[in-house]
Order: C-alpha cells, then sequence, then structure tokens
C-alpha cells in the first residue's frame, strides 16, 4: 500500500513538542538502542540547526536528519530512516532534500559530514568524498567527507 508522506523543514524554534518528542525517541532508538551505543545523544547543535523530518499521515516520523547551518562550510548528520521503513529509497530521498535545503536556502557550497564508515559508498554517491582516515567516535569507526555543490 502506497502511504502519502510529506517533508517539513523546520528550526529548533518552529518544532511543536510532540514533534521533538518523536525526533528524540526516534533519535535515541536508533542511535543509542539499536546501535548499542549508550552515548549523549541530545546535544546543544539541536538547538542551532534544522530539522529535516518525513512524517506519515498518522503523524509516524519515518525518516530525519538534522542540517548544521555554516555559511562556509554547512553540515547534517543524524540521518535515519524508520526501521519501518527501511529498504524504500528514503535514505536517498532524504539526502536529496537535505542537501538542497543546504544549497538553495542556506546558500553554501560545501558540506562536511562525519559518516559512519560502512555508510561511505552511499555517501559517495551523492559526491561526497572521503578526507580523512577512519576513526572511532563512540566507539563506532567515522569518516570525515566533503562534498562541494555544483551550481545551477
Amino acid at each position: 500500500m502506497l502511504i502519502e508522506l510529506s517533508w517539513f523543514i523546520k528550526s529548533f524554534e518552529e518544532l511543536s513538542t510532540h514533534e521533538l518528542h518523536k525526533i528524540f525517541e526516534e533519535r535515541v532508538k536508533v542511535f543509542v538502542v539499536e546501535q548499542d551505543c549508550p552515548y549523549q545523544e541530545v546535544d546543544d547543535k539541536d538547538l542551532h540547526s534544522f530539522h529535516v523530518l518525513k512524517l506519515e499521515k498518522d503523524n509516524a516520523l519515518s525518516a530525519y536528519a538534522r542540517i548544521i547551518p555554516d555559511n562556509e562550510m554547512c553540515g547534517f548528520g543524524r540521518v535515519l530512516v524508520n526501521k519501518e521503513y527501511r529498504n524504500q529509497g528514503l535514505g536517498n530521498e532524504l539526502l536529496k532534500v537535505v542537501m538542497n535545503y543546504i544549497k538553495k536556502e542556506i546558500k553554501s557550497s560545501k558540506i562536511k559530514i562525519e559518516a559512519q564508515s560502512h555508510l561511505e559508498s552511499f555517501y559517495g554517491s551523492f559526491g561526497f568524498i572521503k578526507v580523512s582516515d577512519e576513526y572511532l567516535e563512540d566507539g563506532i569507526p567515522h569518516i570525515t567527507m566533503v562534498c562541494i555543490l555544483e551550481e545551477d
């Protein structure tokens, strides 16, 4: 069954308490519980980020990322797709929405991310290039990747 989903991009102040709860609940579920990685998941970057979320008709959160704005070298992270919605192309759709917002609204031409190492080819398919050796972040192998956005 095809379910209509909607994308929203909001500053921290624009999020409702219900949306914020859904975001934090899903992030903890994925990054702390699923990945068995106890760390301080909620941080001060949330206060200054744009939150990209995809909601179902019943308001369940199916995909999420946060954009950390910077005109010089923007970043994003906490990229997730709810377990129930994986393998349906939402990760690709999410990255397109995030990168388009960075380019058109933040007007940044460079993006720098700290990616889990096993996702190098996924991010590489969007033009990201590995610029660091592998390192551990909260016990999980990561790499730094950069993408230069082309002008239209």
